[in-house]
């Protein structure tokens, strides 16, 4: 039986990063990436921020742990040599060929600044393609990430090619599974915490593979067992009502800081935040959205390819508005908020109908109904 509590979370979860990049875009807390914001903190506290502050702790670790979810059952149902082709696919192709086909469009504004102040001049064209595409990932670090984990997994399950690790994992009672958020704490420390600026350690810190590994085995081994789910589901309001203290008392402590900053990641406070809503949320789905519709059954068939295309909206709509209009920002902000999530359904709804782009930007190998 399919688990719709899964595939809701799953999607909510994906409008909700569309929603945290409209807000992170025109960000002034020092979060690196988007285009500024409408003034300096904090003389300018653009208040609105604190969606950032409120998603960024668990959202994509949780994202992570569902694929580990995800992971496990696909794996009943089909060989490790057939599921990560499969996977190859779906993700390695949209996060490389993908990005000269159409992220480098993103690119072109992720790169706009060095365009205006002359750096690309004398450089060829086909470069400046290049350097373009690569400047076009974007989010799609998380699909590269979800790859590189899928190789990993199977390497894990020979490991425990007899379940045993699987199985005890199942027995875990809601205390050791609340306790678990101390692997999410460890994990957060493996992040470099004062990154030097001629190095790559700045790009480890955006993929984090370290940490967003933990999430995605404890969603294999641990939370797809139907027994620990359950245990989840019937603690998700105590689990939410903790969440929401511990988040209220993150936020009110603080608000102006950059909440992407591996200081700021590692602290104990961010990661019981961040861990108790990864709980609170699946037992909360569990127990009150585990059906499905015609909506819901879109948004769990597409919600992968809005993932993929919609940076492409808040970038361009985004860039322009501010550098090209005297719009107000709560104009700006309801204008790309109702674009994201209006333009990334009809984009994606126009791309995936072209075959080769299909398979190069969604992975896709031929339209779903």
């Amino acid at each position: 039986m399919r688990k719709h509590w899964l595939d809701n979370l799953r999607w909510v979860t994906v409008l909700l990063v569309l929603f945290y990049h409209v807000i992170y875009f025109y960000n002034n807390k020092g979060v690196f990436g988007g285009i500024g914001g409408f003034g300096d903190y904090p003389q300018c506290p653009q208040y609105q921020d604190v969606v950032m502050y409120i998603l960024y702790p668990f959202f994509m670790p949780l994202l992570f742990l569902l694929a580990g979810i995800s992971a496990r059952y696909a794996l009943q149902k089909a060989d490790g040599k057939t599921w990560f082709k499969s996977r190859t696919r779906k993700l390695l192709v949209p996060s490389t060929i993908g990005l000269f086909v159409f992220h480098w469009m993103v690119g072109y504004f992720n790169t706009a600044v060095a365009q205006r102040t002359g750096v690309f001049e004398g450089i060829p064209g086909v470069v400046k393609y290049g350097i373009m595409a690569v400047s076009g990932i974007g989010p799609l670090w998380f699909i590269q990430d979800l790859w590189l984990f899928s190789l990993l997994l199977l390497l894990v399950c020979r490991l425990d090619a007899k379940d045993k690790l699987w199985n005890a994992c199942g027995k875990l009672n809601i205390v050791w599974i609340i306790l678990l958020g101390a692997l999410y704490w460890a994990a957060e420390q493996t992040l470099v915490r004062n990154p030097r600026p001629e190095s790559l350690d700045g790009l480890y810190n955006l993929y984090k593979p370290l940490f967003y590994f933990v999430p995605f085995l404890m969603g294999y081994f641990v939370f797809s067992h139907e027994a620990v789910q359950e245990k989840v589901k019937q603690a998700w309001i105590p689990l939410l009502a903790c969440a929401v203290v511990a988040g209220g008392i993150l936020i009110g402590t603080t608000f102006g800081q950059d909440n992407t900053s591996p200081q700021y990641l590692c602290s104990p406070l961010n990661c019981i935040y961040g861990w108790l809503m990864c709980l609170a949320l699946m037992g909360w789905f569990q127990a009150r959205f585990n059906g499905t519709g015609r909506f819901a059954s879109y948004l769990t068939r597409t919600s992968f390819g809005l993932y993929i295309v919609h940076y492409l909206v808040v970038a361009t709509l985004g860039y322009m508005m501010k550098m090209y209009t005297q719009l107000p920002p709560w104009a700006m902000y309801v204008i790309l908020t109702v674009a994201v999530f209006t333009l990334s359904p009809a984009l994606y709804e126009v791309l995936h109908r072209i075959p080769f782009v299909r398979w190069a930007v969604f992975g896709e190998k031929k339209p779903r109904a």
